[in-house]
């Protein structure tokens, strides 16, 4: 089993740990067609479109 030859600093332990305290906000916006909110760059998986144009069919189920 390895074992590490010198202890690990106290800078370096936290410029490691410096991703765990971000906070993962997903950017949420509305559609401009239909209102709901839906994440950025994405299709709308309410109506079905993306950048004003209707890409996927939505079936009313």
């Amino acid at each position: 089993m390895a074992v590490p030859k010198k202890r690990t600093s106290i800078m370096r332990k936290n410029m490691r740990r410096a991703h765990d305290f971000l906070v993962a906000t997903a950017a949420v916006e509305a559609c401009p067609n239909c209102g709901e909110l839906k994440l950025r760059h994405r299709v709308c998986e309410a109506c079905g479109s993306y950048r004003g144009r209707q890409v996927i069919e939505i079936r009313e189920d």
